[in-house]
This record gives structure tokens, sequence and C-alpha cells, in this order.
């Protein structure tokens, strides 16, 4: 028996021959067994690996044996069979707090992301570089495992498996080859911020890692500089008052003694923090709250508002008011941004969209929507502040929602078009979830409860999400399937029905798609092109701009341009850069836009004039992986105007990826 704080032996015998020797059978049955009867003994191989997770030797073994774990269908039936859709905050709790069997599943899983981050391992549905941003997030949330001791939890989880955890980041961050870690992985937190995403948990446990790291100057090496200060400020000590952390009594006793003008610098600090970076730290809802009662007007100073917030929070000042009282709190501070950013888009001037708020502070919410919320989110605050704060940050940020790691792509673009489009019909569908535990939307003249459905594409409910995803996706999931279920059979491809039924009238009833539905392969290509750049582009449709965001379906490509799949995604605008090029700025529901899609095709989200939560690109780079599109029939202009050139050099770049074999 091993002692709580003594490191295991077996860690430091390297992989005997016996370990590798019983993973290698194990894995065999396990392939086996799979073959014939798709029954997964998975367990097996989880007991034979788990002695070859103490040494960097047996690290490698498994690495080794990554291919023949994939091929034996190790991950089958399980979230971890879709490396696409994981994500890094529930990854790097799950191999720390996990149990054991989950934290071994997590381990391998891991190993294998390192060997596709490498090149060593091509996954069907996940790219090199998604592999390695996915690792480098995981890494910094658990950066004390990699800079110190044990903790006494760790030290203490049975099998020893702390050691294990601790030996896997180790040699994860050998193979990474990071020269200076800590500087990546700012870099990183600053990457996913410039996306300004709603969930910004995963990334505040960053940015405490990060922290700590820096008590230790010598652990990582490196200078990272001003980044990470700004990032560590913004977090936990934004202005003055709360310098050094103090804690929330004591800044609370603090404010109470500040006169004015140095109210008037805390306000200006904690605005400046919140807007340079899109975090906001737990000491603001303690300083807008105080604020409320001492000096209302100083609110709009301290959300960093313009001309058009402040006077949107002036003209509507019971209902602000009472949202903050409400809803921001420090375990809910993210929404004192969202808040900021609603009032700057002026939505509350749309007369439907402030009574909706009002109905939204006033709802009652079901025991299963109840329940759902506090499963996830906790108990510390009702499960109604927990949705009216997400409220505000989806309505502030339409832009910025994730579909968290399940293949809900659809739902959330709708919910996102919706919050940014049409916010009193979001606010309307919540309110049926929350209220009814039930939505209903009508297809071709007749309603579809989600009620009476079964599930649609997510087998679960969603659990990494914001509390708005967290309510309605499931029941919009199932509404879609069902839509799409009743189209089949027409001959074309449903989403030409589906889509407008579901996202609303301002979809585009003119529909093209690049692909034959039955056969998979290409249909009048260059029509396509042309049509696309007929109807969008402003230089050959009579600039006329996108007046609502349309949905559309890419072929995503990996940085080898290989075909990973289709998938949702919004066309919010065209326009030309800073560079006079012209780009097609689009949103991506999938936590994440910054991708490598091969090609020299990388999606930008910052630099070339994107608004927070938008990717852009070329719109012969976006034209090349687009293969579904909606449009007004009355407004296209003459495809034939469209220039040779620029359609050729679309289809080429399709024609040798994702189409390549499709001819």
């Amino acid at each position: 028996m091993t002692n709580a704080n003594q490191e295991p032996e077996n860690r430091k015998n390297g992989a005997p021959a016996e370990f590798v020797k019983s993973l290698d059978a194990a894995i065999n049955s396990l392939d086996e067994l799979n073959a014939i009867h798709g029954v997964s003994p998975v367990f097996e191989v989880i007991d034979a690996a788990r002695p070859l997770m103490f040494s960097p030797e047996g690290l490698e073994a498994l690495y080794e044996r990554v291919p023949a774990i994939e091929s034996a269908r190790f991950f089958g039936g399980s979230d971890w069979d879709y490396p696409q859709t994981l994500v890094p905050s529930l990854a790097a709790r799950t191999v720390r707090h996990g149990d054991p069997a989950a934290t071994m599943v997590e381990s391998l899983s891991q190993i294998r992301l390192l060997a596709v981050a490498k090149g060593d391992y091509i996954h069907a549905s996940i790219s090199a570089e998604h592999a390695h941003h996915f690792l480098a997030q995981v890494l910094a949330m658990n950066l004390d495992l990699v800079v110190g001791d044990l903790q006494e939890a760790d030290r203490l989880r049975p099998d020893q498996l702390g050691y294990a955890v601790q030996n896997l980041y180790h040699y994860l961050l050998r193979h990474l080859g990071y020269e200076n870690l800590l500087e990546h992985l700012v870099a990183e937190v600053w990457r996913i911020l410039a996306q300004r995403p709603v969930q910004v948990e995963g990334v505040k446990h960053m940015v405490t890692q990060i922290a700590v790291c820096l008590e230790k100057p010598d652990a990582l090496g490196g200078d990272v500089g001003d980044d990470a200060l700004q990032l560590i400020n913004a977090v936990f000590s934004p202005t003055e008052g709360c310098r050094e952390d103090p804690g929330f009594g004591i800044y609370a006793e603090r404010l109470t003694e500040m006169d004015d003008a140095t109210l008037l610098q805390e306000a200006i600090a904690f605005a400046q923090a919140m807007h340079s970076t899109g975090l906001v730290s737990t000491y603001m809802p303690v300083f807008i709250r105080y604020l409320r009662g001492r000096w209302n007007a100083l609110i709009p100073t301290a959300l960093g508002l313009s001309h058009t917030g402040a006077d949107a929070f002036h003209c509507y000042p019971a209902l602000i008011q009472t949202l903050i009282d409400e809803a921001v709190f420090p375990e809910t501070s993210q929404c004192t941004y969202g808040l900021a950013m609603m009032l700057e888009r002026g939505i509350l001037y749309s007369p439907s969209v402030a009574p909706s708020l009002w109905r939204q502070i006033r709802l009652s919410l079901c025991d299963a929507a109840a329940e759902k919320i506090v499963a996830v989110f906790g108990s510390s605050r009702s499960p109604e502040c927990f949705l009216l704060a997400d409220v505000l940050n989806v309505l502030g940020r339409p832009l910025g929602i994730g579909q968290g790691n399940y293949p809900t792509c659809q739902s959330t673009r709708a919910l996102s078009m919706w919050a940014y489009n049409m916010p009193a019909e979001l606010l309307r569908i919540l309110a049926w979830a929350a209220r009814d535990d039930e939505i209903v939307m009508r297809f071709e003249g007749n309603s579809i409860s989600s009620r009476e459905l079964g599930t649609g594409m997510a087998a679960e409910p969603p659990v990494d999400v914001d509390a708005v995803s967290l309510l309605t996706v499931p029941h919009l999931d199932r509404i879609y399937f069902e839509m799409g279920r009743r189209s089949i059979g027409r001959g074309e491809d449903p989403h030409k029905w589906v889509n407008a039924e579901f996202h609303g009238d301002h979809v585009g009833h003119g529909f093209r798609i690049a692909v034959d539905v039955f056969t998979g392969s290409l249909k009048d290509f260059e029509g396509f092109i042309r049509d696309f750049y007929a109807a969008y582009h402003p230089f050959y449709n009579g600039n006329i701009p996108v007046i609502s965001p349309q949905p559309a379906g890419i072929a995503v490509t990996d940085s080898a341009t290989r075909f990973l799949g289709w998938h949702a995604i919004t066309i919010q605008r065209l326009a030309l850069d800073p560079d006079e090029v012209m780009r097609v700025y689009f949103f991506n529901p999938n936590n994440d836009s910054g991708q490598n899609w091969g090609q020299g095709i990388i999606t930008s989200t910052q630099g070339h004039g994107e608004l927070y939560g938008e990717a852009s690109l070329s719109v012969a780079e976006f034209a090349s992986r687009l293969y579904v599109f909606h449009y007004d029939p009355l407004e296209k202009r003459e495809p034939s105007d469209v220039p040779t050139d620029d359609v050729n050099r679309a289809m080429q770049l399709a024609q040798s990826s994702w189409a390549l074999g499709r001819e």
C-alpha cells in the first residue's frame, strides 16, 4: 500500500513488458468483440492502461497504440467518440476530479489528441490545429500540476490517479514543445477573448492558473509581460480599491469611505478593464450594487457606455435598475458586460423588447427548468437569477453563443440569429421553455410541440452552455429534427424548407446547394458560385448589404484540406476590410472560430475588421467552403456579370479540397 505522501513506486519503473502485453491483449479483445457483437469491454483496456500511466515509457507505449485503441472503438458510443465537440473546461475537470474510469478515458483521449496535434495520427473529425488548441487550454487549466507539488486531494485519489495525471501533463508539456509555456497560454487566452464568448468560466480558470504561476517566477521561465498582468488584474483587481484582492467585505467597507472623485476613478477603471478584455471581476457587481444606493447616475460610466448606451439607460431607468437588482451579483458578474453591450446595441428601442424583459423578470420557472439550472449552475443564487443573467449575456453578445459539446449547431445558430435580429422572439421562446417545459413552432401551417417528440441530434441535454441554451436547445433540436423528417422525400435538401420556417421570415426563400442530395456529387457548381456572388457580393448585387443575417452551410476541412463534415453558420455581412479586400463576415457557433481549413485559408477573428464574435474570410475563400445558402430571388443580380477569375478561384479551392472526387 502506498502512503498518501509517497510517490508510487511503479511511476519510476518504466513500462514493464507484462503491462504492455496485457494492454495489447485487452485492445485485441475489445477489437474482436466489437467487430462481432458491438459490445465494448472498455474496462479491460482501462485496467490494462492504468499501470502504464506512471512513467514516460508507459505513456509512450500508450501513445504508440493510439491507432489501435481508436480502431478497436474504445471511445465508441461516448462523447469522446466526437473529439471535435469536446470542451477543454469539462476535460480539465474530468481528468482531475472525475471518477477513476472517466479520468482514464479522458487521459487516453488527451494522449490521442497529442498524436493528432503532432501529426502522428490523423482523425477523421478533428484537425491538428484544433487538437493543439484544445490541449493548450487543458494544460492552462491544470498548470499547478506542471509547476508544483500535488495538492492533498490529488494525492488521496484512488489508484494513485493524481500522480498518473500529473505524469500525463508533464508528458504533454514535453511533447507539445512549448519553449515558453506561460507566454503561449497567455496568447491562447487573448485569442479566445478576441471572440468575446458568452461562456468564460474556462478562460477565468486559465487566468487563475496563470496568476498562480506568476507567483513562482522560475516555474516556467520566460517573461509574459503586461499581457498576463492585464488579464489577471481584470479578473482579480481591476481598480485601486481592490488592487490586492481584499475580499468582498473589506472592499464594501472601502466603498463607504470613498469620496465622489474616488468613486469616479473606480468606475472608469472597472469599465476599462471590462471592455479591454471582455472579462468582469467579481468585485464589479459589488461596486454596481453599491452605486444603486448612493450614486445611480454613475452606473453608465462604470458600464463604459457611449452616448447610445447611456441614452438607453436613462430612457428605461426602472427596467435597468430592476435588471441590476435581480441579476447582477458576484456569482453572475459576467452579465454586467452583457448588460452594457445590450444597452450599446440599442435593442430596447424596439417596442417589444422592454415588455419582454419585464416578463422575463417576473417569470416563474417550471420544476424541470429550475432543476436543470441548479444542476449546472448550483444554488448560490436562484435559478431565475442565473437565467436572467444569461439573458443579458446572450442579448448583449449574440455572436458569443457556443454550442458546447453537442451537435446542435442549427439550434445554437437560431438562438444567435434571434438574439441579433429578433430579440423579442428569443425571449418568447425562452419563456415557453422555462415556464412550460415546451416550445411550439409552426411548420407549413401545422404546429409542432417539442413535448411530443423524441430526441433530436443531441441525445443528452447540454451542460456546458449558457442558461438560455441549456433550457431551449433540447426543445429546438427536437423541433428542427422533426421539420427535417417531414421534409424528406421531396427530392431536394430539407434545409430548403426547414431553415425559413425554423429561423423566421427574414430568411431568403431562394435556396442553392452545391451537391446532389442523393449522390453527394457536385451539381452545377459554377452556377452555384456565380449565384452566391450575384446575391451577396456588393460589387455584383447592386451594392445591397445583407439586410438580415442568413443561415448557410459550409464544408469544414482541416489544415490538410481533409473534409471533416457539414456545419451550420450564419452570413452576417460582406464588407471591405482595412486592406480594401472584400470579406464575408460570418458567425460560427462552435465556440472557437479561429480555424485553419488548409490551402492557406485561415479564418480570422480579429485584425480584418471583424466585430466581436465574427469570423471572416475573403469572398473566394469563403465561397470555396460554402455548400448551402439562402438568398432573396427578387434581389439577386445577373450571375454572368461575375468575373470568371473570381469564380474559378473559388471553384479551384473547393475542387482540390472537400469537393475532390465529387465531380
